[in-house]
């Protein structure tokens, strides 16, 4: 073949022609060698870092940035968690590193914050954005801490002051907020929700909300908030703050017989009197009004009329904006999706998208990471969505039982420092749900057996509920459990683990399909 060098014969594989083929090769036969060289790398990484930070103030910021690129690159090459370090070095080098990096995005950026829904309303968000033309730069990895941000906006930032996009869309944990928006100076913040969550970390709700209520005192020039007119807590803090749009759910045929247990907004911000509720939809979120002062509800600019929740298919809604109604068939299910939907469509129209465009792309935006994937493990469909607090359970044990149909169930629950080690929360979920439609459900993770006893209380039968503290263990058991569908849900880290271990599954049911040793 012309080019080709000719060699002399060997045995063995043919001499790789290609410098990566060389290394494979040599690591094949040299067990060991990868390793050896992995430290060799790291301990030039970490030398280099450290030389850094004692030259910091002096360096140059194209060097800091250079070198935050250089950790992401590397942690990635070797499957380490590259999300947060590399924009933590970042901000220890350049504390000033986001505010410096975000003036690079043409069209400003696009912050979205709660304790539930941010992920899935970014995926939508950025759908809409990037269909109308625009190259959104956005945490897609929910990565959503400081360091995080500093990461995403590193790895897009390019040499001359240039970025690889023109608009952020970042999703920001409600707890980090005040920390990230002075620094972005965003053109559109959408405040989506707050309930219980981890309360070792946050506390009650209340502190949440007043962290927020100053941010928005605060707020920069320009700056034009979006605030979910169905939740309370959220929606009061645009009572006295001019050119905040709402949005929320118009009707009231898919509201609950009665609130849920878990439910935090009773009280009125402004005299502390008892709302009056006409409708409970999720938690605390519905139609209420104050007896008291008379206050009340506002009236949204971006609404869901005429909602049909088609269970695990889908859902049905009219999407109403100041610009006209849409139909919409979600690929999303259950409630939640709902209002994730309705956020992004009122982002959207803040950021002026054509009604079309935005209505195209919720349509077609699939389930994102761990919030309703799919998993086919031989002729097994998986399921799999997080819960990590009573409201987000609540709506997801709503959806899951709206057939009526028994269950095939996964749970796996942990108590990582980033879930919060309190997980007490399970009490408050209705899981009471399940109890009449559970066929089988394996309990699994550090903290699994807590979730037995829960389900247990719940009046699920104990001769269904199997306990397996390993998450490989129990995926394969609950695979083999049967035939029909298999929902598994789990808290944050959790599902880390679960997503590594569904997907260790369907490689060894497709090896063994082919005939292939594991």
């Amino acid at each position: 073949m012309l080019g080709e060098r000719k060699v002399g014969r060997r045995s063995g594989p043919a001499a790789p022609s290609h410098p990566a083929r060389f290394v494979k090769l040599a690591f094949r036969r040299v067990p060991r060698l990868k390793a050896i060289v992995v430290r060799a790398v790291d301990v030039a990484v970490e030398s280099g870092r450290r030389v850094l930070s004692s030259a910091a103030p002096l360096a140059p910021f194209a060097l800091k940035l250079a070198w935050a690129k250089v950790e992401v690159a590397w942690a990635r090459r070797t499957g380490r968690d590259s999300r947060h370090d590399p924009g933590q070095l970042l901000l220890s080098l350049e504390p000033s590193a986001i505010a410096r990096l975000a003036p690079r995005l043409e069209r400003g950026s696009v912050v979205i914050s709660a304790t539930n829904g941010k992920t899935t309303t970014a995926a939508l968000t950025a759908a809409i954005l990037r269909r109308a033309g625009m190259a959104p730069v956005h945490n897609e990895r929910g990565d959503n801490l400081l360091g995080g941000v500093a990461t995403r906006l590193a790895v897009a930032a390019r040499r001359g002051g240039r970025i690889d996009g023109d608009i952020g869309v970042f999703e920001v944990d409600e707890g980090y907020l005040a920390r990230v928006l002075p620094q972005l100076a965003p053109r559109v913040v959408l405040l989506g929700n707050v309930f219980r969550d981890q309360l070792d970390r946050f506390g009650e709700t209340a502190a949440i909300i007043d962290a927020w209520r100053e941010l928005i005192g605060a707020r920069s020039r320009g700056t034009r908030f979006v605030l979910n007119a169905d939740d309370p807590l959220v929606a009061g803090l645009g009572s006295d703050v001019p050119g905040c749009l709402y949005y929320g759910i118009e009707d009231p045929s898919c509201a609950l017989a009665a609130p849920d247990h878990a439910f935090d907004g009773w009280q009125c911000h402004r005299c502390g009197a008892r709302y009056r509720f006409a409708a409970h939809f999720l938690s605390h979120l519905g139609h209420y009004a104050c007896p008291g002062c008379g206050w009340a509800r506002p009236k949204p600019d971006v609404s869901a009329h005429a909602v049909d929740l088609d269970g695990l298919r889908g859902a049905h809604l009219r999407l109403s904006t100041p610009r006209g109604d849409r139909d919409l068939r979600l690929r999303l299910t259950g409630l939640h999706n709902v209002y994730n939907t309705l956020a992004a469509a009122a982002i959207g129209y803040t950021c002026g998208v054509d009604l079309d465009e935005v209505a195209a792309s919720l349509r077609e935006t699939p389930p994102v990471w761990g919030r309703g994937e799919h998993f086919q493990i031989g002729a097994r469909e998986v399921t799999v969505t997080l819960v990590k607090n009573p409201a987000g359970a609540n709506t997801v044990l709503r959806t899951l039982t709206g057939d009526g149909a028994e269950l095939d169930l996964l749970g796996v629950l942990t108590d990582d420092g980033r879930d919060g080690r309190d997980v007490a929360w399970v009490w408050d979920a209705d899981f009471e749900r399940l109890a009449q439609h559970t066929r089988s459900i394996v309990c699994s993770g550090s903290r699994g057996a807590e979730l037995a006893v829960r389900l247990k209380y719940a009046g699920v039968p104990a001769g269904r509920i199997v306990v397996d503290p390993d998450i490989e263990t129990a995926v394969r058991s609950a695979v083999a459990q049967g035939d029909g569908q298999l929902h598994a849900f789990a808290n944050y880290t959790g599902m880390v683990a679960l997503r590594g271990a569904l997907a260790g599954a369907r490689r060894s049911v497709a090896a063994a399909a082919h005939g292939v040793g594991c």
